[in-house]
């Protein structure tokens, strides 16, 4: 797990009925092929990060039934994981805010309803969402589809206050440009919604 293999390597040896592996290889190597295609892009993801101070997180977007496994691809890959699931973590996102009436009543409701040890996230876009939030008691920011002078001014106008995740058009190569802006953590949807599978193949020895 993590090792990295190149082309025509082999990564794992199967014994056992011919049968029985030959009737499952083709859900075996699907299942792989998308898992390790996971774990590849996170590790270039990753990568692009090496001497930041700044975390690679996953997100929610993920295959159904297949949460468990593809977050520990991300983590195989060198990422971490955001929240499993709605019962881990609060995010205060656009809908829930327009709901009740504003950012700031949508997050003292979720702090009067939460475990006091449930961390409280707030998505916000703009300079007064952002004390909105904090005045509010936000734990944590994510700073949604901002650009880069846009993200550095956000952590300007924080100042360190809670941690900042940046969120939104996060490809590889604008990765070290966000990082240089100061944000804590950056959440990419396409390290589980968008991997490319990776080709590989089941080889019969002697045959």
């Amino acid at each position: 797990e993590s090792d990295a293999a190149g082309p025509g390597e082999g990564i794992l040896r199967v014994r056992g009925s011919l049968r029985a592996i030959l009737t499952g290889e083709r859900t075996a190597l699907n299942l792989m092929m998308r898992l390790c295609g996971i774990a590849t892009l996170t590790r270039r993801y990753a990568q692009s990060l090496a001497g930041t101070k700044m975390r690679l997180l996953d997100t929610r977007k993920t295959t159904p039934g297949m949460r468990e496994l593809e977050k520990a691809a991300v983590r195989a890959g060198g990422g971490f994981n955001h929240r499993g699931a709605l019962f881990d973590g609060i995010l205060v996102k656009d809908n829930h805010a327009a709901a009740a009436g504003g950012i700031g009543e949508a997050v003292r409701r979720a702090r009067a309803r939460a475990h006091p040890l449930l961390r409280v996230e707030v998505e916000v876009s703009t300079p007064e969402q952002i004390e909105e939030a904090l005045e509010a008691g936000a734990d944590m920011l994510l700073l949604d589809n901002l650009g880069d002078d846009e993200l550095h001014k956000a952590v300007q106008q924080v100042r360190g206050r809670v941690p900042l995740e940046a969120s939104g058009g996060m490809t590889l190569d604008r990765l070290p440009r966000v990082a240089a802006t100061g944000v804590d953590y950056v959440s990419v949807g396409a390290l589980t919604h968008s991997a490319p599978a990776v080709d590989l193949s089941l080889m019969v020895e002697g045959a």
